[in-house]
């Protein structure tokens, strides 16, 4: 059977997609999985993304009938995994952990192999949360409109860093710099705890960062929290207020991941997929892992997750260009 065409996941509307997918909901694929799948994770082991893809993968392999076999293939801010999952056969037994950080990519490189868009076939989103805004703990600055006063009063001196260019870590605090009026110097790490470490040391002043990483520290008073970068209050904070309520009014940014498989992949395994996937999510013992880590699971129809990641590319796009961000 074909697999979902570029046109078909991006050129014709919501409602219409969601009809063309839920003709093909009753094929079954009946071969598939007869060996193991393949989950890529483009990240380090024990990152916040994989162990996302640790959890989807324990749950999908119980609902299919299958070993998950969780892979990790790190480097160039995910687009190493990426590429190998766009490169690969269609069949529905290698997919991707895809990330903010792959709608981010889109526009701030400018060689990419794959085309977000174009190499994949949307499955679901899985996970979605805020990141929170820490600092060095003598940083002297209490709160987000603080913050903002101090960066102001030091054009250029001021540093945040990320856990790697294009990530959410990333652009989101040069989101913030664009919208604050700030002028914040990107560090850029390879991965989340380096980062950290300098926050916590010093040599680096701020880093918007996943709750995951950073929440740990937070209480145990190795780095101070700010706010977090929700819509609404995180879960896991609830008493801290979000970038927008504490003095950036319209601030929201979200760090997510989800599943995609390789452009052309059958529609009957993208739906034995996405069913799956929405039984594992809706599990409340998966829905409070990922709650712990100040992530919320969240099931998408393939239309829905095709439109989401869309608009998530224009919406970076447009970071990108406002803020000017550069891989360094």
């Amino acid at each position: 059977m074909a697999g979902y065409s570029p046109r078909w996941r991006w050129g014709i509307p919501l409602a219409a997609a969601a009809l063309v997918w839920s003709l093909g909901a009753g094929a079954a694929h009946a071969a598939w999985p007869d060996r193991p799948v393949t989950l890529v994770v483009p990240y380090p082991p024990g990152g916040p993304t994989d162990i996302v893809a640790r959890v989807v993968a324990q749950g999908l392999g119980d609902a299919l009938k299958q070993t998950v076999i969780v892979d990790n293939r790190a480097g160039a801010g995910g687009n190493i995994g990426a590429d190998m999952v766009a490169k690969s056969a269609p069949d529905g037994y290698t997919l991707l952990i895809a990330t903010t950080a792959h709608a981010i990519n889109m526009s701030l490189f400018t060689n990419l192999t794959y085309d977000t868009r174009k190499s994949f076939a949307p499955v679901s989103l899985l996970t979605s949360g805020p990141l929170a805004v820490v600092t060095r703990p003598d940083l002297p600055a209490t709160d987000i409109a603080s913050l903002i006063a101090l960066a102001r009063a030091q054009p250029g001196k001021m540093t945040y860093g990320s856990s790697g260019n294009g990530q959410s870590t990333h652009l989101s605090a040069a989101m913030f710099n664009v919208m604050a009026g700030t002028t914040m110097v990107h560090v850029p790490y390879r991965g989340s705890a380096p980062a950290l470490t300098d926050v916590m040391g010093g040599q680096t002043d701020i880093m918007f960062d996943t709750m995951l990483s950073s929440m740990p520290y937070v209480k145990g008073g190795k780095l101070k929290l700010l706010a977090t970068t929700g819509r609404t209050r995180s879960a896991a904070a609830p008493d801290t207020p979000t970038v927008a309520e504490a003095g950036l009014p319209g601030y929201e940014a979200t760090a997510w991941n989800g599943l995609v498989a390789p452009a052309g992949t059958p529609e009957a395994v993208l739906t034995q997929l996405s069913a799956a996937l929405n039984t594992v999510l809706s599990k409340p013992d998966v829905q409070e892992k990922f709650a712990a880590q100040g992530f919320a699971a969240q099931w998408m129809a393939p239309p829905a997750f095709a439109t989401f990641l869309n608009d998530e590319i224009n919406k970076w796009a447009t970071v990108v260009k406002t803020s000017g961000a550069t891989v360094n």
